[in-house]
Parts: structure tokens; sequence; C-alpha cells
């Protein structure tokens, strides 16, 4: 990216060495030219613009006061980093965000060194900062490490079990709760500012700790009476009494958009030892209009418009699979009022907006907290609701114990809508949905499916809500093949395929989104086409069948090969010892890249030229007689 005339202080900027060397009273303005490029820039290539808006004024005091790379700054989750990436030497690829061979849009190791732990997925920072941290206390200068958290990633339990830790382990880390929902503080204003210097500065600390030195040799009841009357008169002023008992000493809540106080309050934090959890409270979208006052829509927004705020609509391709489940969530609930919705944190991701609306009392945002989404789900169950769990892919992840323990192995009756199944495109790998049905399938009595279009996904889903036992469905991001999707509501046979294409002596094998590509393909080399639908169970009959009137199988997924659906089809041919010549396409051993999702998937072989381009190069044995067609 060019250099910009409006952005003269910004433009002198290229490391945090370089930021430190500027006066205090510049940091104020250079605030201003990071909004006003950070704006111009998401505008164009798009991204997370809102929650980086809002941390512009703590990331420039956290490189001002603390020496970076060495002390280590870990972002948790990565949104809000898009400032740290500009002031540490990245502005000039700014324009390459998040598109393919481009920088990613998260925090990431190999990117650069000031980027001291990858992260995507939320609530990991404390954990991190605490192992760097605890890794260097045999040095002689004891390393710095700060956590920063959002309120968001603070309502998941890892945070808490990280804090726990670290309280325990009396820790040189600090943890910077980024507070931009006032879920935790009151309004802040001059005093709580007032109190967070004086609680931070050098005489208090002192006062607190010869206080705590010269009572403690007095006898016990005065020394509980002194503790118990520190705390109960410091959380009247401060609300931090929880982090206190956790072992932090707690700071705040400071307004995060006040530089010269940041600055101050950060200094005298970086001079005290231990565990410190510094409370700020920021705006979300901070600075640019339409962004505070839609902070959803602008979290992770498309191009749009930098004078206007005017987003950039793409061409209307019809319902997103994410409309679909919506749509069919709605319809459900009101056929049925067992239902409820649970989601934990991706109401708008998981197009569950309109469902939260209509029926409030039967939906349930639990927080960035998918462990406990899941055995709530089970909870539910148990005393009789049927619970629709809306989730990505790579989230349901973080909960695979309480999949296989508290939900499948009771056999209760739980649906999953997986969304973000395989390649979602500009996220990356961190939210690539690559594994789940190699990680799935294996758990003995989870109904697996995967819909070729989207009226087959709305009809999976219902197939699945009224089977009564644990069942999945796994659809993509973004629109299908553009198949009308049907009012009506009909259950699919268990575990049987769908012959869509007959051919001859090769037979594609094909799981949800790859029938599309499939059937083109097909025309150009006269190949069966099968819409397997269900990975668990699968139709074993007519893979007999094919196997007799086939020379090859091939099997197509958008997922990894290695455990996947294609392994599944070889491996119950082989258990009913029949022997077939059966190659597998599929996502390689190794981790997709950032990119669009069609990009993506041309390079990866798994759209129709790539399909028709494998096949032509592994050609049908011509010494193999052909077969009949499909019968």
């Amino acid at each position: 990216m060019a250099e910009d005339s409006t952005t003269p202080l910004l433009d002198t900027i290229d490391s945090p060495h370089d930021l430190r060397l500027l006066p205090e009273a510049d940091l104020p303005i250079l605030a201003d030219e990071l909004r006003a490029f950070l704006i111009r820039s998401v505008g164009r290539t798009g991204g997370h613009l809102a929650a980086s808006l809002g941390t512009v004024e703590l990331t420039l005091a956290l490189h001002y006061v603390f020496n970076t790379p060495d002390d280590r700054l870990v972002w948790d989750v990565g949104h809000q980093a898009y400032i740290h990436k500009i002031l540490t030497g990245r502005r000039a690829a700014m324009d390459t965000l998040r598109q393919k061979g481009g920088l990613a849009g998260f925090p990431k190791r190999d990117e650069s060194p000031y980027d001291a732990f990858g992260v995507g997925h939320s609530s990991t920072s404390i954990s991190a900062a605490l192992g760097m941290v605890m890794a260097g206390t045999n040095t002689s200068v004891p390393p710095q490490a700060v956590a920063i958290i959002g309120d968001g990633a603070m309502t998941a339990g890892m945070a808490f079990e990280a804090l726990n830790h670290a309280g325990a382990l009396e820790a040189n880390l600090l943890v910077v709760l980024n507070d931009n929902k006032m879920s935790i503080s009151p309004n802040v204003g001059a005093l709580s500012n007032y109190l967070a210097r004086i609680l931070s500065g050098p005489v208090y600390s002192s006062m607190r700790e010869g206080s705590k030195r010269v009572l403690s040799q007095i006898r016990t009841p005065v020394w509980e009476f002194a503790r118990r009357a520190e705390e109960h008169i410091k959380g009247m002023l401060v609300p931090g009494t929880l982090f206190e008992e956790l072992g932090f000493n707690y700071i705040g809540p400071v307004d995060g958009h006040d530089l010269p106080v940041l600055v101050r309050t950060l200094r005298n934090l970086r001079a005290l030892k231990g565990p410190r959890l510094l409370h700020i409270v920021t705006t979300k979208g901070k600075g640019y209009l339409p962004a505070e006052d839609n902070p959803c829509a602008y979290h992770g927004v498309g191009a749009f418009d930098p004078d206007t705020g005017e987003l950039f609509s793409p061409k209307d391709a019809g319902p997103s699979y994410t409309q679909i489940f919506g749509d069919w969530l709605c319809d459900m609930a009101a056929m049925d009022d067992r239902l409820v919705g649970i989601t934990p944190a991706m109401r708008e991701g998981s197009g569950l907006v309109r469902f939260s609306e209509r029926y409030p009392d039967r939906y349930f945002d639990v927080g960035i907290a998918e462990q406990h989404a899941l055995t709530f789900a089970a909870g539910l169950a148990c005393a009789g609701r049927r619970p629709v769990v809306a989730i990505y892919s790579t989230f349901l992840q973080r909960a695979y114990d309480q999949l296989i323990h508290d939900i499948v192995l009771q056999n209760l009756p739980v649906l999953f809508a997986i969304d973000r199944a395989g390649i979602v495109g500009p996220d990356g790998p961190t939210h690539a949905g690559a594994f789940d049905l190699s990680f799935l399938r294996c758990i003995p009595g989870l109904v697996l499916m995967a819909p070729a279009d989207e009226d087959e996904c709305r009809q999976m889903l219902y197939t699945g809500f009224l089977l009564g036992v644990p069942a999945a469905v796994r659809y993509p991001r973004g629109t299908g093949p553009g198949v009308l999707v049907q009012r009506t509501m009909t259950t699919l046979p268990l575990g049987r395929a769908q012959v869509r294409r007959k051919g001859e002596r090769v037979a594609l094998l094909a799981f949800g989104s790859m029938v599309a590509p499939a059937l083109v393909a097909a025309e150009s080399i006269n190949a069966t086409v099968v819409n397997m639908r269900f990975i668990k169970p699968l139709d074993a009959a007519l893979l007999v069948e094919l196997t007799h009137t086939h020379e090859r199988l091939i099997t197509l997924e958008e997922n990894a090969i290695q455990g996947g659906a294609g392994s599944a089809v070889a491996e119950c041919l082989a258990a009913m010892g029949v022997s077939v010549c059966i190659e597998h396409l599929g996502l390689p051993d190794c981790f997709t890249d950032q990119g669009t999702r069609a990009d993506l998937l041309a390079e990866l072989g798994l759209d129709a030229a790539g399909i028709v381009r494998y096949l032509s190069s592994n050609p049908v044995p011509s010494n193999l007689p052909p077969n009949d067609s499909v019968r």
C-alpha cells in the first residue's frame, strides 16, 4: 500500500521501535491516522473491522510501553489485531489481508516475530502467555508477557482455568481485559481513572505490601479483620473482587480510549510483579459511526465504501446454507414446542437471529463455551427437550469429549447443525472445517449426513430432528448449486444413497458439496454419480452393486482424506470382502491456506475441472473390459 499524504505521522512508523521514539503527545494524532488508514484498508479487502477500531489506543499504548517483541503480546482470537499488524512492519501489505498469499486475518507466528502466538479460536491467550512467562522464570531478566482478552472470550471456562493457575503460580503475568460490552463494570469516568492510577502506582503498591508485612506479624484475628476490611472497601469501589480472589492485582476500570491514562497505567503495571489484571472499557467500532452503530454488521465485513459505510453486497446467488438452516429452525419450532436452539456466541453467523426474536424463551446463547453448550444440550435432552446445536465445524472440535461422553454415549436426541464444513476461504486454516467427517464418523451411534443442495439440507435437518438419536448435518459456507427449497418437509430413508447420473466404468461417490462438481465432470467422462447423502450409516448395498458394474470407484469429499468419508467406503467394502479399485479425492494432509473458497477448491482439484483433470491423467486401464451401465 502506497504512503498516504493524509497519514504523515503513520508513514514514519515501520516498527514499534519507531513508535517508541515519538513524544507521548503525538500518540493521539497517530491514533487518528491509524483509524483513518484502517477504515480505508478494510474497506478494500473486507475483514474484522469493528474490533480493531476499538483497540487502536490500547495497541499503541502496549507497543509504546512494552519492549516488543522481547516483551510478548498475546492476542486472544486476533480479530482486534489489525492495528498490531500495521505497527509491526506490515502496513504496506494490508491490501493483501486475508487473500491468497497475503497477510493472515489473525496473528500468525511465521508471519512476524511480533506475533508471539498464532490464534483464531477464543480464550487461549492467558494460557499461552502464562506458558511463556513460566518458561523464562529462571532467566536473569524474567520475561514480560501480556494477554489481551475480550469480555466475550472471558465467557469460556479455559480463560478461568488459566487465571486460576496463574494466580496459584504467582506468575509475572499481565492480563488486559478489553471490555467492550459493559458486561462487568459500571460506566467509567474521572473517578475510575483516578483510582486506576492510584492502585497501579508504586505508592499504593508499597503501602499495600508494607501493611501486609506488618499485619502478618500480629495475631491472626487482627490480620484477618484487616484483610477483610481491605477487600470490602476495594470491592465497593472496584468490581475486581473475583480476580483478586484468584490471586490477581485488579486495576480498573480504565477508559480504553484515553491514551495518557493507558500509557501511565501500563507503565506502572510493567514495573509491578506477580499476576495483574487491567480492566479497560472500549467501544467496538470506535471512531467510525457506521461501525459504532452496528458493531455486529462491521465485525466481519466485506468490502465497503469508507466514506458512507455502504456495504458492497454480493450478487444475489440465492439463500445460503446458513439461511436455510435458520428458516428450517423457525419452521420446525412452530411444529414442535420441544425444540430449543443453542449457539456458542454465534447467533448471526449461524443464522439464529430470527429464531432468537421469534422464540426468545427457547433460544440459548451460552457464550464462547462450546463444551458447556454440548453438556447443556445433553441436560435439556434428558429433561424431554429436543436441542438443536448450531455450531461451526472448527468450533465443534473444542467440545469433542462432551459430544462423545455426554451426548452420544447416552444416545440423547441432540441435532447438530454444523456450519462452515470444509473450506471456508479468507479466515484460513484456523476456521476451516476440514476434520469433522473424520472425527465424527468414528463415534458409535451418531448419524452423519451431508446435503448435496439447498433443499436436501432442509430435508436432512428435518430427518435428523425426527430420528430421536444423536445426529449431525454438515454443510459448507455460502450458497449451494441453486436448487429450489421446498416448504414441505419429508424424511429421507436412513442410510440410503441416491444415483444422480448413470454412466460407465467409473463411479463418482460424492459427499455433500462435491455432488455438484461431480455431476458437471461426469458429463465429460460419462461417469456414474452417486449422491452418498449419509456418511454414517453408509448405503452398503449400493456400494456392493457399484463394484459389480464399475472398474473404479472414486470418492469425493470436502474433508481430510485421512479417516474421512472415502475411508469409510473403503473400510465398508473391505469388511464385506469386496475387492475393487477405489481412489479418494479430498483435502490433502496439510493445512489449507486462506483465499476465496472457489480458488482454493480449484487449487485442490475439487472443482469440476480438477475432477476431469484427475481422471484424464489417471485413465481406466485399457486392458479391462467395459462393464454394463448401472442397473
